[in-house]
């Protein structure tokens, strides 16, 4: 079943840390769990109009959370697992779209 590549690539991530690496042609985004590397370069290629040099994968742990709102009734869980992506492109590209 092919997958689009929309459904791929779910959100870029806006932090401090991600919008220094753009000085150095890195992007990073939050991606499918399931997608592999290669799945990732396709879709960053095809929606961005891009050359992707390469593609480094990390799976983000649940860290734990505490809702304190209901005072004595303090509800614990975790915050989801995730998988981010941070992705190079070639000399002389970049993504437009997410510029700052």
């Amino acid at each position: 079943m092919r997958r689009e590549y929309s459904d791929i690539i779910i959100r870029p991530i806006i932090s401090e840390k991600s919008m220094n690496l753009r000085a150095e042609r890195e992007y990073v985004f939050e991606v499918d769990k399931n997608a592999n590397k290669e799945q990732i370069k396709e879709a960053v290629e095809k929606l961005f109009n891009v050359k992707v040099e390469r593609v480094n994968t990390l799976i983000v742990k649940p860290k734990p959370k505490r809702d304190l709102r209901r005072g004595y009734m303090a509800r614990e869980g975790f915050t989801k697992e995730w998988k981010k992506a941070i992705v190079k492109l070639a000399e002389g590209y970049t993504i437009k779209e997410l510029q700052a």
